[in-house]
């Protein structure tokens, strides 16, 4: 007898699965227990940490991860977490546990409307009509996460599990799926027109166009027509490599700002982005006069929500490589837009480090191969000012924007590629929303670099509330102990109070990063202001 849990496990085997991601509840049990030795369980404690480190995973290996959830408890703890693998364009296979389906009808205990409690955010979501089609739904919600790069759901019935699947039914859903030819069209030509009659063209470039191939066929077109390239505001991954000297920084997210630094181009080439993304609204036009906007991505949502003349769907790296063929060479000299960051000050005798001496610290030490993790939002300027992304995937954030991300999607970046070094930087305030997730960095192996930029409160909402003219209602949290609570964990944990701890500590654990299995956490003290820049 074949059953609708063997038939599933056999699909997963086909699509290379060998490990799934969860904390368990009693409706996933029939499909947990006894789990065949070549998949593993990895286990978070949260499930916001089971996707966070899921999100890492897929980001790190480009396939789908798999998930398990448990019904409405796991997924509603888990929805913001789903939230940011969609914007993250992270795959997932999320399966959902679900009460018994011989009594759904009269709702028992732990029973879930399940199918809209995530929202719009799953790519795909499904609880197939009958038990038998649970395999099928499996191999399908494989498919859609790997086309719209986003978590897809099937909701599973726990009695579903058990049912003997009929040979004679198969299953609705394809072994392979390939994608269209990347073979960019015409629009190529219409685009180089464009490019060939600005006269002062410039690129913005977002995580859609993080991999090697459209770095090196941006490169080679920014080369040729000598423009200047913009980091989209609040990138969650870095489009271009930052090191370049025609790379000019991060876009603005208000509009005063864009429209000063959009000033005086005549046309911009937006890559693996939309156009273009803002933070606080402020009331006037969003592009300054004069500019055309084309827009190159693979992701039809973003097209569509663009302020563009024209919008293109295609492969950033097949598109970009055939318009710097077809685009005409211009002869302009490279001026660097972006003046190399000022060496930072090694603090007073008695003074607090700063954020941006740490980051600095840092600089001189991490080598480019490094995936920085980036959760510090009161120093994210700072950051991306003194530790420009110099590889594919050398800069990973969270793309909706909320907090617990980073902590887990670390350990999953390093599970999934651990051939490169992970360094994590974290406020403290955004390492407690999943600070569960040590003990998964550390029950698995994941010798990620933990540094935790301590100050006892949410020092950017206490600015922004300053700037808004009021004074914040909440506390500080000073005595909370972050090296303590790594500890508790079972992660490795050193408190570092001067730059001079920090120096020495950083001198004797970089080198060691690329061959690193256990974590390691440092509470660094940091002062709590600065000049924050929205």
């Amino acid at each position: 007898m074949t059953t609708v849990r063997d038939a599933t496990l056999r699909v997963l085997r086909e699509c290379g699965v060998d490990r799934v991601f969860g904390n368990p509840g009693s409706t996933e049990i029939p499909f947990l227990a006894d789990l065949p030795d070549n998949l593993t369980f990895v286990l978070a404690l949260h499930e916001g940490s089971v996707v966070g480190m899921a999100t890492g995973y897929a980001l790190a290996t480009g396939v789908p991860a798999v998930v398990n959830l448990h019904t409405t408890a796991g997924l509603g703890n888990a929805v913001g977490a789903l939230a940011t693998a969609r914007v993250n364009r992270a795959p997932l296979v999320v399966l959902v546990g679900q009460q018994d389906r011989r009594h759904l009808a009269e709702e028992p205990f732990l029973a879930g409307r399940l199918d809209q409690l995530a929202g719009p955010y799953p790519v795909w979501v499904d609880q197939p009509v009958r038990a038998q089609n649970v395999p099928a739904a499996v191999r399908r919600a494989w498919h859609e996460a790997v086309l719209h790069r986003g978590p897809a759901i099937v909701v599973v019935p726990m009695d579903d599990w058990s049912v003997e699947l009929d040979p004679w039914i198969g299953l609705a859903a394809p072994v392979t799926v390939r994608p269209a030819a990347p073979a960019p069209g015409p629009a190529v030509d219409e685009v180089a027109g464009l490019l060939d009659a600005a006269g002062s063209p410039v690129l913005v470039v977002g995580a859609g166009a993080d991999d090697r191939a459209s770095w090196d066929a941006l490169v080679d077109l920014v080369d040729r027509i000598g423009a200047p390239v913009w980091q989209e505001a609040f990138g969650s991954r870095a489009g271009f490599p930052q090191d370049h000297p025609r790379f000019a920084g991060h876009l603005p997210a208000n509009r005063t700002r864009l429209r000063s630094v959009l000033a005086g181009h005549d046309l911009a080439l937006v890559v693996g982005t939309a156009a273009f993304r803002q933070y606080v609204y402020e009331p006037g036009p969003l592009l300054p006069d004069g500019l055309a906007v084309a827009v190159v991505s693979a992701d039809p949502d973003e097209l569509h929500r663009s302020q563009a003349d024209l919008a293109v769907r295609a492969d950033p790296a097949t598109f970009c490589a055939a318009l710097a063929d077809r685009v005409a060479p211009r002869d302009r000299p490279v001026s660097p837009r972006r003046a190399a960051p000022t060496p930072e000050p090694l603090p007073g005798s008695g003074e607090p480090m700063r954020a941006a001496q740490v980051f600095a610290a840092l600089a001189e030490r991490l080598p480019a191969d490094v995936v920085l993790v980036e959760e510090t939002p009161s120093s994210r300027p700072d950051l991306q000012r003194l530790l420009p992304a110099r590889e594919p995937r050398g800069f990973v954030s969270a793309a909706m924007g909320g907090l617990g991300f980073g902590l887990p999607a670390a350990a999953g970046l390093r599970l999934g590629d651990p051939s490169r070094p992970v360094v994590a930087l974290l406020g403290d305030g955004a390492s407690l929303y999943a600070i569960q997730g040590l003990w998964s960095a550390a029950r698995y192996a994941c010798g990620v670099l933990y540094v935790v930029l301590s100050n006892g409160r949410y020092a950017v909402m206490n600015e922004l509330t300053e700037r808004y003219g009021g004074t914040a209602p909440w506390p500080a949290f000073e005595e909370v102990d972050v090296h303590g609570l790594a500890r508790s964990f079972g992660c490795p944990s050193r408190r570092i109070r001067t730059h001079a701890e920090l120096v020495a500590v950083l001198d004797e654990v970089v080198p060691t990063l690329a061959d690193r299995t256990e974590p390691l956490l440092l509470d660094v003290s940091v002062s709590s202001r600065r000049h924050v820049k929205a």
